[in-house]
C-alpha cells in the first residue's frame, strides 16, 4: 500500500512540474512575434508595421494550401512557394503581409491558432528560399475571411490558405 502511495505521489509532482513548465496556452495575437520591418518583434513593435489595409494582393504570388487541420508545406504547394521567392528576390523592396486562413470547421480561437501556424511555416519557407525575414508581416484571420461560403470539402479546401500581398506604394 505504501508502495503504491509514493509511486501516485511522484506521478502527481512530475505531472505538476509539467504543467507549470508548460503553462496555459495563449491567444494569438492578430500579428504574431514575427520579426517586423525595421527590426524587433510584431508584438514588440506594432506600431511600426504598416496596417493590413496598406497591402494589396498581386497576380504574380499565388496562395498556398492546407490539408484539414495541418499546416505543413504540401509537396505540390513547394512549387508555388518557389515562384512566389524567385518574385519576391526579384522586387527585393516590396514588405509583404502573409495572411492565415482556415475553413469554418473549429473555434474562433483554434482557428486563429491554425491560421498564424500556417503565415508563420509559409513564411519560414521563403525565407528559407532566400527572400529578408525583416520583409514579412504576418496576420491570422482564422475563419473569418473565407474565399468560399459553401458547405462542403471542396469550398473547405479554398479557405485553408496562406494568402500573400505586397504593401500599397
Amino acid at each position: 500500500m505504501g508502495r503504491s502511495l509514493r509511486s501516485a505521489s511522484l506521478f502527481l509532482s512530475i505531472l505538476s512540474l509539467v504543467l507549470l513548465l508548460t503553462g496555459c496556452p495563449k491567444r494569438p495575437s492578430p500579428t504574431g512575434s514575427v520579426p517586423a520591418p525595421g527590426g524587433g518583434t510584431a508584438a514588440s513593435s506594432a506600431a511600426a508595421l504598416p496596417p493590413p489595409r496598406e497591402f494589396a494582393s498581386t497576380e504574380e504570388l499565388e496562395d498556398v494550401h492546407f490539408d484539414f487541420d495541418k499546416y505543413n508545406i504540401r509537396p505540390e504547394d513547394k512549387k508555388v512557394l518557389g515562384a512566389d521567392a524567385a518574385w519576391l528576390k526579384a522586387h527585393v523592396n516590396d514588405l509583404i503581409l502573409i495572411e492565415g486562413h482556415c475553413d469554418e470547421r473549429g473555434t474562433n480561437e483554434y482557428n486563429l491558432a491554425l491560421g498564424e501556424r500556417r503565415a508563420k511555416v509559409t513564411m519560414t519557407y521563403l525565407i528559407a528560399q532566400g527572400v529578408q525575414a525583416s520583409r514579412f508581416t504576418l496576420i491570422s484571420y482564422g475563419k473569418e475571411r473565407p474565399m468560399c461560403a459553401e458547405h462542403d470539402e471542396g469550398c473547405w479546401a479554398k479557405n485553408r490558405r496562406a494568402h500573400l500581398l505586397v504593401k500599397l506604394r
